[in-house]
């Protein structure tokens, strides 16, 4: 997750997650849509707590490689992520892999790698929902169960920042 993007220049932007979309407080669905650019970092108003969840809806590009999609503690800096990552997803394309870690302290624990099916397809829409849980997220794929994923950090609350990156093109987030 090295690489970053700046929702807004200057000063922050709040960002809701709730209803039917993720925009900036005042913005209208255009400035919202035009913010949506990959590389992405948005802010989760409250954080996380278990029966919030997340959805990402998004199209993979027609020659994808991989795409990432991170729950952090904090937006870090512009060149590195914050020390703490709840979850970070790494959809890889040429071996059909979707990789699941965490970092907790600065220290990344170990990958999980089994899913029951790739559900990805190149120039093809998808939905991601990462429902959080007392003790997980459960992440679908276009409403199928595709992993679970036991939390590494406790305090949900903390988590606040969504990142994306990659292969990929955001077209809503709720």
């Amino acid at each position: 997750m090295a690489e970053t993007h700046r929702v807004t220049a200057g000063s922050r932007k709040k960002w809701k997650i709730g209803g039917n979309e993720i925009k900036p407080a005042g913005w209208s669905d255009r400035d919202a849509e035009r913010n949506l650019a990959v590389p992405f970092r948005g802010h989760i108003t409250g954080g996380m707590r278990p029966g919030k969840k997340v959805v990402v809806f998004g199209v993979v590009d027609a020659r994808p490689d991989r795409f990432y999609m991170a729950l952090t503690c904090g937006c870090g800096t512009s060149r590195e992520p914050p020390p703490d990552v709840a979850l970070e997803l790494c959809v890889r394309f040429r071996d059909r892999q979707v990789l699941r870690r965490a970092c907790v302290s600065g220290s990344w624990g170990d990958v999980d790698r089994a899913v029951p099916f790739f559900p990805f397809i190149r120039d093809q829409p998808f939905k991601i929902e990462i429902r959080c849980e007392q003790s997980r997220f459960r992440v679908f794929v276009d409403g199928q169960q595709l992993f679970d994923f036991y939390h590494r950090l406790t305090s949900l609350s903390d988590i606040d920042t969504l990142w994306i990156k990659g292969s990929v093109t955001i077209t809503k987030l709720a």
